[in-house]
């Protein structure tokens, strides 16, 4: 696969598409998320120990199942949220040790779905079970694998960004938003996008530097260059202190679309390793994939001195402040998007960007085919 080197000392001309990989004329705002990923679909916070809780994906109900302290597992475990016997939802149900028992009747469920009791049934007469997930929790977060378990193996596993790295100060975030997942993709790759945010932002020029893709991938590289008012106290968060313009325009953001993950890392000019990560993932909830919850790690890299490392811990409640300020004005932007989609009952953008096209052509060549 042909790709462009990345420049940081000169400013690049945006070429063509690279290979003819931009988005074809289906539209890809109707493809279907692909189920062979692993998928968060709640934090951890959100289930207490010897509770259930009712989560979606893709419009399937689903039951997650915290076992009670002391339990033999206390793993959590993912099972379809239906009993077997009248299909009644299962979140409803008592756990007990590692299983779940439906509140109507009893039938109890272990934590591979398989039916292992019936009050009233003989040990030797029980029926078929449920279907299980692959389920894992990390860093805050419990994901399962909606797709063929066979292929929810270790590598497939989603790194997640600084969330584990104790060089890091993480926060979790996370909203409902009203769009198809592809308009947060696409909301996240082009910087382009700043003038919206220029009330919060002050005014900043994105300069592109250069991409590289694969067949389920497509990094993409900016600078920004201040033009008008002032470094935001969030960015003075983030970056410990203010910023020269001109130390603004050699810090080098990456921002990745790694299907279906994106991440986003700032590179401060002079640095080693970046002091800001970001990884988020867009999990669909309803059948048409309409609607969906993001769920996201911003990691900031802890200053090495105590002195730092207490003005990190100050500016944390402005640099929360900040990013929900920012992703407010985005969530409202891709939900007018959605709107329009839905208006005009099609995809009538006129794109000019490659990397955009390019990402539309990503989205769709690892999205579920588009049924005839």
């Amino acid at each position: 696969m042909d790709s462009i080197n990345f420049n940081t000392d000169e400013t690049v001309e945006v070429p063509p598409p690279l290979n003819g990989l931009e988005c074809s004329g289906a539209d890809f705002r109707k493809v279907k998320i692909h189920p062979d990923h692993w998928y968060p679909v709640a934090w951890s916070r959100e289930l207490k120990a010897g509770k259930t809780l009712a989560v979606r994906f893709a419009g399937d109900p689903i039951v997650l199942v915290r076992p009670k302290a002391g339990a033999a597992s206390s793993a959590v475990f993912a099972l379809e949220n239906r009993c077997a016997h009248r299909q009644v939802p299962l979140d409803a149900g008592v756990v007990t040790g590692c299983a779940i028992r439906c509140h109507y009747h009893g039938w109890t469920y272990n934590s591979e779905g398989a039916c292992t009791d019936v009050p009233y049934l003989g040990k030797g007469k029980l029926p078929n079970g449920v279907r299980a997930y692959p389920c894992r929790e990390e860093a805050g977060l419990i994901l399962i694998f909606a797709g063929d378990p066979a292929l929810a193996t270790p590598e497939s596993f989603p790194a997640l960004g600084g969330a584990a790295d104790p060089a890091y100060k993480t926060r979790r975030f996370g909203r409902k938003v009203a769009c198809h997942y592809s308009f947060m993709h696409e909301n996240l790759m082009d910087m382009n996008h700043q003038y919206m945010h220029r009330r919060i932002m002050g005014q900043v020029r994105p300069r592109y530097l250069g991409r590289r893709m694969g067949e389920d991938w497509l990094e993409v590289q900016y600078t920004f260059a201040r033009t008008a008012g002032k470094q935001p106290l969030g960015e003075t968060a983030i970056f410990g202190g203010k910023r020269t313009a001109e130390a603004n325009d050699r810090d080098v953001m990456t921002i990745r679309t790694e299907y279906p993950y994106q991440t986003l890392s700032i590179l401060p000019a002079g640095g080693e390793e970046p002091i800001f990560k970001l990884w988020i993932c867009y999990t669909p909830l309803d059948l048409e994939q309409k609607t969906i919850r993001t769920f996201g790690f911003i990691s900031i890299h802890r200053p090495k001195n105590l002195a730092g490392r207490a003005a990190l811990q100050a500016a944390w409640p402005v640099l929360v402040l900040f990013t929900e300020r920012i992703f407010k004005e985005d969530r409202f932007i891709v939900e007018a998007e959605q709107q329009a989609h839905d208006r005009q009952g099609g995809n009538w953008n006129q794109e000019v960007f490659p990397v955009i096209r390019e990402l539309g052509g990503l989205l769709a060549r690892n999205g579920l085919p588009l049924k005839a």
